[in-house]
C-alpha cells in the first residue's frame, strides 16, 4: 500500500525513480537487509533514507 503512494507522489511530481522490488530480486532484499531495514518503502535519496511513505520527507528532500 504505502509503496503505491509512494510510486503515485513521484509519479505525480514527475520525479524519475528506480524501482526494486524486494520479493522478487534477492540482490535488493540483501541490499534491504544491508541498510538495517525490513520494511518497504525505503526510499535513497542523495544517500538520505527515508522509511515508509512520508511526504513532507520527500517533499523536503526533492525541494519541491
Amino acid at each position: 500500500m504505502f509503496c503505491n503512494k509512494t510510486k503515485e507522489f513521484l509519479s505525480r511530481n514527475n520525479i524519475s525513480y528506480a524501482e526494486r522490488n524486494v520479493a522478487e530480486d534477492e540482490s535488493a532484499l540483501e541490499e534491504l537487509k544491508q541498510m538495517g531495514h525490513m520494511t518497504t518503502p525505503v526510499i535513497v535519496i542523495d544517500g538520505t533514507q527515508i522509511v515508509g511513505f512520508n511526504e513532507a520527507e520527500l517533499i523536503k528532500q526533492l525541494g519541491l
